[in-house]
């Protein structure tokens, strides 16, 4: 927000898709309207945990039963996700989860591959081969993400071509939706029985040496180096096409 108001070219989505995208809860809004398929969710409120932390429990048993997921809306990097097994285990989760943010989502649990697919563009945005990350944990955390490394990468990801390409269809719908330029990360769910569920969009995704993002790319040809030239191209780029229609 303080280099749009600085006039100042910058890599990544502008302001409302980097707010719409951090809000797990609102992103998913917008996903549904868009018609791509997402996981089964609740969307929970800190004032009524902290008042029971039980609060939930009859509708996720209802909807979601157990294991589930309880995430922050308003987070990244796996900080404050946790996996519930039993009711306890839930009221825990979500009483840590609630340190995080006022809203946080109970989601399914999916037993999935995790399939993970990078765009780059404007309005011309383009999918890159979508890969698989192999979690060495019951999923992909903080350390597995940015420390131990112990996770591993298959690009691209052994599934069906047609549902790659149905992958990076759902991935550039998703980038649309938030109105999405420069880059994001958008992350999916594959089941056994082929269906796809969209799980979450990072317009900012890690640009560390084991991070997903340009490894990507890298498989479709685009060296790092490149990547980030092409990156600064793109910000340079949209900034004139936002001049040209104030100036109009």
């Amino acid at each position: 927000g303080l280099l749009e108001l600085l006039n100042l070219p910058y890599v990544g989505c502008n302001v409302f898709a980097s707010a719409a995208g951090m809000d797990k809860v609102y992103a998913k809004v917008l996903f549904a309207d868009a018609g791509i398929p997402q996981c089964k969710h609740i969307v929970a409120y800190r004032k009524t945990i902290l008042q029971d932390a039980g609060a939930y429990d009859a509708q996720v048993e209802e909807k979601l039963s157990y294991p589930c997921f309880v995430k922050p809306s308003n987070s990244g990097s796996s900080v404050g996700v946790r996996k519930a097994k039993t009711p306890q285990e839930l009221h825990e989760a979500l009483v840590d989860a609630a340190r995080y943010d006022r809203k946080i989502l109970i989601e399914e649990f999916v037993d999935g591959r995790e399939i993970e697919c990078a765009v780059l563009g404007l309005d011309d945005a383009q999918a890159a081969v979508p890969g698989e990350i192999v979690p060495s944990k019951e999923f992909y955390d903080y350390e597995d993400k940015y420390q131990s490394g112990s996770s591993y990468s298959v690009i691209p990801a052994e599934i069906p071509q047609e549902a790659l390409t149905q992958i990076q269809e759902y991935a550039l719908k998703a980038f649309s939706a938030i109105d999405g330029t420069g880059l994001s990360r958008v992350d999916f769910f594959y089941k056994k029985d082929g269906t796809i569920l969209l799980n979450e969009i990072n317009t900012l995704p890690g640009f560390t040496d084991i991070s997903m993002y340009a490894k990507l790319w890298k498989a479709c040809g685009l060296s790092y180096s490149d990547l980030l030239d092409r990156l600064i191209e793109l910000a340079f780029r949209r900034k004139e096409e936002h001049e040209r229609c104030c100036h109009e």
